[in-house]
């Protein structure tokens, strides 16, 4: 088991964002939570990330309980995070971005991890002179993976990647983030498009209001036409 999340449980003031969730990841697994708007979908991700502290429950990385542990630490474990709304540094060259990324990993070996990278990531290679304020949104989104793999996570978390994006992006997303778990990286997925998230999810979890309402493959739970209409399409 990569990471395993046990009666997960958040609030912000008097609003319960979770209540009390279990979810799992395991090795070389695409794992969709999916659901609707205010379900707590972007929030689990960043319970498991760090960036808000739960009020209950336990999160495990490898068998280590990260609970407490700050986001930077919890890169040094392992976990990288491709946030919503990618979140660069407009001013700084593709190329700076990347190594932005690298700031907890081996200097020596950022070279060697940039030039994998831009193998992944061939759209980037002719821009890395360019800032990445003047990409376009998709290739700022590719610019945002491209960071989080210089981390060499083992588990990438990757919140709502194709929000906002165009239809052939969204495509070359998805793509991308199969062809990052074929290299064997693990990726807990939080996206808006359900239908497709699930379609190249192993497993899933559809949310409603703080809680875990259905769970299975991404197949299964893209074949119940009753989920489907009720919340995986809502």
């Amino acid at each position: 088991m990569l990471l395993e999340a046990r009666n997960l449980t958040v609030s912000f003031g008097a609003v319960r964002a979770l209540d009390g969730i279990d979810f799992t990841v395991e090795a070389g697994e695409i794992v969709a939570l999916v659901g609707p708007n205010g379900a707590g979908k972007s929030t689990a991700l960043k319970a498991v990330f760090g960036l808000v502290e739960p009020d209950g429950g336990e999160v495990t990385f490898n068998g280590e309980t990260i609970n407490g542990l700050r986001p930077d630490e919890r890169v040094t474990k392992g976990i990288a995070l491709v946030p919503e709304g990618r979140q660069l540094f407009p001013s700084m060259t593709v190329t700076e971005n990347l190594e932005m990324g690298a700031f907890t990993c081996d200097w020596q070996n950022r070279n060697r991890d940039m030039e994998q990278v831009l193998e992944l990531l061939p759209a980037l290679r002719e821009r890395r002179k360019l800032k990445a304020g003047v990409l376009s949104t998709g290739e700022q989104q590719l610019l945002a993976f491209g960071r989080a793999l210089m981390q060499k996570p083992k588990l990438l978390l990757a919140d709502e990647p194709t929000l906002g994006l165009s239809p052939s992006y969204m495509d070359i997303i998805f793509d991308t983030i199969l062809e990052i778990n074929r290299q064997g990286t693990g990726i807990l997925l939080v996206e808006q498009n359900a239908t497709q998230a699930l379609e190249i999810a192993h497993r899933g979890y559809v949310l409603r209001l703080g809680s875990v309402f259905a769970k299975g493959t991404g197949m299964d739970l893209l074949e119940n036409e009753a989920l489907k209409r009720a919340f995986i399409d809502d």
